[in-house]
């Protein structure tokens, strides 16, 4: 899940942007002040807590910033370069620019790099790179010529792969964009061709990259709007050779189409990428947060004023102009998944206001097809795994595992799968993901074929997602392994709604004499032999709780009405056997759509439903049963569980149970308990005032001496 917080604007007027915006916003040696350029003259350090500048410098009139000032960060110092060959290096001491360091360099400065950990690195616009340290011990010295001057370098980055710097540049030539990839340290240079479509050629796209492994992801905001991702090896087998790239396709129509000018995009984390731009070609300008996994728009915000299609972003903040003020948005971005996706954490906390997740439309773009989030992913990570075979021998026996799979008995393939999950290789994950397709494919190839132990392996490896082997589940719903289902739901953080429906029905129409054979686990239900033997508790006609009485209300005549016996107690036990409960459980934890999960639950036969209800109540009278509204045991099911589903399967399926005689007196058991409730949080109402002024007091408290007596008086 992802959101864009509240903007708020950092600079008005101080700034002075030229007709291509500002020249860049860079990160200074403290977390929360950031270096601005401007399109002329001026470099102005802000923090961003206090909105407001703690410093400014201009170069003098006549003289003009060419490229984004940067912090280097082993000293503390920043440097500029104005009029193309002119570096400065400065502090926060310093006033005026003109009288500090000065260096003349011999060739023109495209832009200066510099991330933390790393030496600062000066591009040439000649595509040569220097370090700073070299380059200030020898100012004059003969930059090479690596592309000519007709060509312009479009755009460039600087990462840390495994410890080592690596900048990458891109520049257009004949008709064709090409990639260089210098590894600082060896100073090797891997060439690459980058295949665009034709109506790149005249039109620049927009580039962002991070590192994934081995590569450098790199992706371009076409001018149809889509968003295009390329693989490109930060290792190379052949420096000299230029090798061709590939692009896939990641995003479709996040933006207009025919807004070719202010759009932009900038990749926050692996599966989240922020993009500026119209979504529509008469609305105004957006930026909005995309979940490229899972194909979902996360958040969004609209820009009237306009801006100058230019985006950064350092830690959780985002920094754009807003007409000409310069604003700041804070953002917030989890860990990438299925549930996250559809707006439905497992375990959120969050109460906050987020926008609700849209899908792109498959169908917006001519000539493609409708295809799954399983097909795609597997086309990328077959992608990926091509290239790294082409960089490096395949890991030892991962070619005769998979033959094993294909041919040998479930007890060899048992053995087998031991020892390659004891091993370590860095293409474990998808390696992973063949092994689970083997098996799958052999199980519904030969329905004798059922290698159990080793799925269960497979599955508690912690790897394994419901996207990435969708047959599992499939399978085990086909033979009823009610504990292979149970294993799954308790792992996969992105299980479909249908899916966990069809466990659902399994788990209420397997039989207790086959639950009773069968190993469950059983740490989600309290203390079994109470549950089967003494499990009886006295469900109170009027329920008493925070230590309020409906009888103290206006709610006692009612509550009255729905009592038999005022005053008389009955026992309860659990409807379900205790294996049964733990499997139940199991499907209250689970993470769900409420949109796309109602559709299922009314698939479920009335008396199944009927039992469910009968489940949930129990689970609830032993909730209200304690002072502190929880179950013992380990992750048992929250209250709020346990209400949100009740609540489910009567908005699915009301009109159903209404209709059976003996869900009679359990709707009205339900109605009472929701009427109490309803008392109670008034009279919480009613004293609210109350405690305010009590707050208020304590406030006022230090204003009185050491010792006091006081009356409260509460009316």
């Amino acid at each position: 899940m992802a959101a864009l917080e509240e903007e708020f604007t950092l600079s008005t007027g101080v700034l002075s942007a030229g007709p291509e915006g500002l020249l860049g916003v860079e990160q200074s040696d403290k977390a929360d002040q950031f270096l601005v350029t401007d399109g002329g003259r001026t470099v102005v350090l802000y923090k961003v807590s206090d909105q407001k500048p703690l410093g400014s410098w201009s170069v003098k009139q006549g003289q003009i910033i060419t490229c984004p000032a940067v912090c280097n960060f082993q000293t503390g110092e920043y440097i500029v370069v104005h009029d193309n060959k002119v570096l400065r290096i400065w502090n926060n001491e310093d006033v005026n620019l003109d009288k500090v360091f000065k260096a003349t360099l011999s060739a023109e400065v495209h832009r200066i790099h510099s991330i933390p950990g790393a030496e600062p690195l000066v591009l040439f616009s000649s595509g040569a790179i220097r370090g700073l340290e070299a380059l200030l011990a020898e100012p004059q010295q003969k930059i090479e010529t690596l592309i000519s001057d007709e060509e312009v370098i479009k755009w460039s980055k600087f990462f840390m792969v495994f410890k080592h710097p690596v900048l990458i540049f891109l520049f257009f030539q004949h008709e064709n964009y090409f990639v260089y990839v210098q590894m600082c340290k060896s100073h090797s240079l891997s060439k690459y061709t980058l295949l665009l479509g034709k109506e790149e050629k005249s039109i620049t796209p927009k580039f962002t990259a991070y590192v994934d492994r081995k590569f450098i992801s790199l992706m371009s905001l076409s001018s149809d709007g889509c968003i295009y991702e390329t693989l490109i090896p930060t290792y190379s087998t052949d420096t000299e050779k230029n090798q061709r790239l590939v692009r896939s396709l990641v995003l479709k129509a996040v933006v207009s189409g025919g807004a070719r000018n202010r759009t932009t995009l900038t990749n926050l984390d692996q599966d989240h990428v922020a993009v500026l731009g119209p979504p529509l070609p008469a609305s105004k300008e957006c930026l909005s947060i995309w979940n490229r996994k899972f194909q979902t728009l996360q958040s969004s915000k609209e820009f009237p004023q306009g801006t100058s299609g230019q985006l950064w972003y350092y830690g959780e903040i985002l920094f754009m102009l807003h007409g000409k003020c310069l604003t700041v948005i804070p953002y917030k971005c989890q860990v990438s998944s299925l549930a996250g996706a559809l707006g439905k954490l497992r375990h959120s906390q969050d109460t906050g206001t987020c926008s609700m997740p849209h899908f792109v439309n498959w169908e917006m773009c001519e000539g493609y097809e409708l295809e799954s989030h399983s097909a795609a992913q597997s086309r990328r990570i077959l992608r990926r795994k091509k290239m790294e075979a082409s960089l490096q021998p395949e890991v030892p026996g991962s070619e005769q595992l998979l033959s094993i799979i294909n041919k040998d008995s479930e007890k060899h393939i048992e053995v087998e799968l031991r020892k390659f999950l004891a091993t370590s290789t860095p293409d474990f994950h998808t390696l992973l993901g063949d092994v689970i397709t083997g098996l799958l494919g052999r199980c519904k190839a030969e329905p004798s074929f059922y290698p159990r132990n080793c799925l269960m392996q497979l599955i508690q490896t912690h790897v394994l997602s419901y996207s990435l082997c969708p047959g599992l589940m499939e399978i085990a719903l086909e033979r009823a392994d009610v504990q292979m289902l149970q294993l799954c739901l308790q792992q996969f953080p992105d299980i479909p709604e249908s899916a966990t429906c069809a466990c659902l029905k399994l788990f209420l129409s397997i039989g207790d004499d086959s639950l009773q054979d069968m190993s469950v686990s059983m740490e989600s239900v309290f203390d079994c032999s109470d549950t089967m033997q003494d499990e009886e508790m006295e469900e109170q006609t009027e329920v008493v709780q925070n230590g309020f009485s409906p009888k103290d209300s206006n709610c006692s005549n009612e509550n009255q009405e729905l009592s038999e016996k005022p005053g008389a107690a009955k026992t309860v036990s659990c409807p379900v056997t205790p294996k049964r409960a733990a499997l139940l459980n199991g499907i209250l934890h689970s993470a769900y759509s409420e949109t796309f999960l109602l559709p299922h639950l009314k698939d479920i036969p009335a008396q199944h439903i009927v039992l469910l209800l009968q489940y949930l109540n129990f689970l609830y009278l032993k909730c209200s049963g304690n002072a502190a509204m929880t179950l013992p045991g380990v992750n048992p099911p929250t209250l709020s569980q346990i209400m949100d589903w009740i609540c489910l399967l009567l908005d699915a399926n009301f009109t159903v149970v209404l209709m059976i005689p003996e869900a009679k007196r359990l709707l009205t058991n339900l109605y009472k308990f929701v009427k109490s409730q309803i008392c109670v949080y008034s009279e919480l109402n009613k004293i609210e005032v109350s405690f305010r002024e009590l707050q208020k007091l304590n406030q006022e408290k230090n204003s009185r001496g050491l010792y006091s007596i006081e009356v409260l008086e509460l009316f």
